[in-house]
């Protein structure tokens, strides 16, 4: 073989390599690039509930769903909870009466705060009178990073068709106050209300604000 054969081929594999990188590298971006609002939701299967059932997003396919990544012990996500307010608990009430499915996250690892194991996390439930219709346990944090969730809580409303309408903060007043949930705009809830109508949500994307998600 001919010293210049042996150049070729050597940049002919480098090229190769370079590509393949190159590849790998857009895949990956692609698998944690944030979701986009008016284009699909990031998809999930066989995700374990605290209930031991396992779902997948296509299980509601015509359904709107909302996805609320949570962390119990969370400053934000107790002002939410907080009694007598229970706006938390409300939003998931009115929502599931109207034939919405409420999808309760937590992506806390083991040993991170806000980890809970499935007895727990019905228990804590239970205790705060939460009336989500699934929660995922998701441990390793796959879910969470899918759909780039950032805080507790961060919102997410899908569409029937698997679209997603809105994601960001529940509401627009950055606190942990309970006293500036009736003062602020609840996302949420202007975008289930859009939604129903057939209409596209005012805001589709907010900042989320709140703990940072425990991955």
């Amino acid at each position: 073989m001919t010293s210049f054969t042996r150049r070729n081929l050597g940049l002919a594999a480098g090229m190769a390599t370079a590509v393949a990188l190159t590849a790998g590298a857009m895949i990956a971006f692609s698998a944690n690039a944030t979701p986009i609002t008016g284009e699909a939701a990031p998809g999930f299967t066989n995700a374990v509930t605290a209930t031991g059932d396992t779902i997948s997003l296509s299980d509601f396919a015509g359904q709107t769903v909302v996805m609320e990544w949570t962390n119990h012990d969370c400053p934000f996500v107790k002002k939410h909870y907080a009694e007598p307010v229970t706006n938390m608990q409300t939003l998931q009430s009115e929502a599931t009466a109207g034939g919405t499915v409420w999808i309760q996250v937590i992506s806390s690892a083991p040993g991170k705060q806000g980890y809970l194991e499935a007895e727990a996390a019905l228990a804590k439930n239970t205790e705060r009178g939460a009336a989500p219709t699934y929660t995922i346990l998701d441990p390793s944090g796959d879910i969470g990073r899918a759909y780039d969730a950032k805080t507790t809580p961060h919102m997410y409303v899908i569409e029937g068709d698997g679209e997603l309408a809105y994601e960001g903060a529940i509401d627009s007043i950055r606190s942990a106050r309970v006293s500036d949930i009736g003062k602020a705009t609840n996302y949420v809830t202007a975008a289930l209300t859009a939604v129903t109508a057939g209409a596209t949500p005012d805001v589709t994307s907010s900042k989320p604000y709140g703990c940072s998600v425990k991955y």
